[in-house]
């Protein structure tokens, strides 16, 4: 295997445009590990992130299918936000990164 066959075959550039960045990261963090959540309620747990920045990064991420959005027929409405089964299945992908994380005394 040549030196830039490995740009042929890892998904890592599209996986890291998929959770990459700091706002994408902590909500799905959020969402796995504290389960589905109400956009008021991910927006006081996630430190930092503006209505906007959160609403931009829940689309993408509903869009890439790793989180499912269900608006509830209300008045007023509600909308809850939780991580799909792929979604989910990066669980494993944090717990590594914490791992690592505390392996290096971080």
């Amino acid at each position: 295997m040549g030196h830039n066959d490995i740009d042929d075959i890892c998904p890592a550039p599209i996986i890291f445009t998929m959770i990459g960045g700091k706002w994408k990261l902590a909500i799905l963090k959020t969402l796995i590990f504290k389960g589905t959540r109400r956009f008021g309620d991910l927006r006081r747990e996630v430190d930092g992130v503006t209505q906007t920045m959160l609403t931009k990064q829940l689309r993408a991420l509903e869009a890439d299918g790793l989180v499912h959005r269900k608006v509830f027929a209300e008045v007023p409405p509600r909308v809850e936000y939780s991580a799909t089964e792929d979604g989910l299945s990066l669980r494993p992908v944090f717990e590594a990164m914490h791992l690592w994380w505390l392996e290096r005394g971080l």
